[in-house]
């Protein structure tokens, strides 16, 4: 009897340790080694231009991002929070970028080399720069080299999460915070598609970041020795115009995929976040690109917004009425437009519609600067900017010596 209540026991333990050992390589999985095969990456490409012409992805969560003009173009739950896992890496890299010397030879932490999840292959007491770091955290994306990186940037990893704070507070990221440099899955590291567009947006304006996330294999040293590594991106070198950024994937995040994109007329970021597999997200990356360079083209709105007020001007002007003024002379202009070159979807170009509202009757004086009215521009039923229309001079009121005048000069017409 004693012996079945041991063999249960034994049974029970080695099932119990099994399963946490299943339980930890799925919570910590990360960006799989064994990327899609380049021919299925191409079948893929090839098979979603043929499906651009009416958008539907599985990715729950999803954006593109026009880099020109800072707007989106076209999202799906894109201001959703969201776990992000290894995108996370984006800012893990701009602030080390920011806040070290690359040159710096770093001595491996236990805690950094037992990280789980996807990593570079480093060891306690292993020495690697931190140059070699960054391209072990964005290419193999290591979860070790994160935490290495962070503990030498920020003392440790909760110091280096208070660094990633700050910079989404600089960024002005209000639906963003960070927990870890690895994207691990926790309840407080989260984002939404459209703060991480503008991270890998504000990231990718770094010549440093930006080379390392545009290469696809390189070679980098743990202690003197070379190591071969290759970037977890299947669009880099696979589809045309792809210069970047990142992939990932935890349980609560799903696959996920930033990409960076740019041909003749776009310059575009799309996101795809909780894909339920890797095809699905670089299908789903590859039919939100073919759509936005397929089906919208980029029109220069400032160029309808200038032909719009001049001949309201023309209109209206003389209807401008400053009682009591010296001088009812006046010069209008408009303040600066901060939109130029907008992206449209083709069919949507009559949605455009530019009002302009403005105060026609005033008391002088009235001073430089002063706001008539305002310009505002629609998409559809969406406002996209306001813009003041203001007196560009100074308007006196009429003194005494003013009204004796005018009175002379209704004597003299009368006589």
């Amino acid at each position: 009897m004693n012996k079945v209540i041991f063999l249960k026991r034994k049974l029970l333990i080695i099932f119990c340790i099994f399963s946490l050992i299943c339980f930890q390589s799925i919570s910590y999985a990360d960006d799989e080694i064994d990327e899609l095969e380049v021919n299925d990456v191409n079948n893929i490409i090839e098979a979603s231009a043929k499906l651009e012409e009416d958008l539907k992805i599985n990715s729950r969560i999803a954006v593109a991002y026009d880099r020109e003009t800072g707007l989106k173009i076209w999202g799906k739950d894109e201001d959703k929070k969201t776990a992000m896992a290894s995108t996370t890496k984006i800012m893990t890299a701009i602030v080390v970028i920011e806040n070290s010397n690359l040159d710096d030879v770093i001595e491996v932490s236990k805690k950094a080399a037992w990280t789980g999840g996807s990593k570079l292959g480093l060891k306690t007491g292993d020495k690697i720069s931190v140059s070699d770091l960054l391209y072990g955290l964005m290419l193999r994306s290591g979860n070790d080299s994160a935490v290495a990186l962070a503990e030498h940037v920020g003392g440790s990893v909760e110091g280096f999460a208070e660094l990633m704070n700050q910079k989404a507070k600089e960024l002005n990221l209000r639906c963003t915070h960070f927990v870890t440099p690895h994207g691990l899955d926790n309840p407080e590291h989260y984002t939404t598609a459209m703060e991480l567009a503008k991270i890998a947006d504000y990231a990718l304006n770094n010549e440093i970041f930006a080379k390392i996330v545009k290469t696809k294999s390189t070679t980098v040293y743990i202690n003197g020795n070379p190591k071969s590594i290759n970037n977890t991106n299947e669009l880099l070198g696979n589809f045309s115009g792809v210069y970047g950024v990142k992939t990932g994937f935890t349980n609560n995040a799903g696959r996920c995929l930033v990409t960076a994109v740019k041909n003749d007329k776009f310059n575009i970021i799309t996101v795809v976040i909780q894909a339920d597999t890797k095809k699905d997200r670089t299908n789903d990356s590859v039919k939100l690109i073919n759509y936005i360079f397929n089906n919208y083209e980029k029109i220069n709105i400032e160029e309808m917004v200038n032909e719009d007020f001049q001949n309201w001007l023309n209109i209206n002007k003389s209807r401008i009425h400053i009682n009591k003024a010296k001088n009812n002379e006046v010069s209008i202009e408009k303040s600066k437009q901060k939109n130029i070159n907008i992206i449209f979807k083709k069919s949507d170009l009559t949605d455009i519609n530019i009002q302009i509202n403005a105060i026609f009757e005033y008391e002088a004086p009235v001073a430089n600067k002063t706001k008539v009215g305002e310009i505002k521009i629609y998409i559809g039923e969406e406002l996209l900017e306001t813009i003041d229309i203001f007196f560009d001079n100074q308007i006196n009121a009429k003194d005494f010596n003013d009204y004796i005048n005018d009175c002379i000069k209704v004597i003299t017409d009368i006589i």
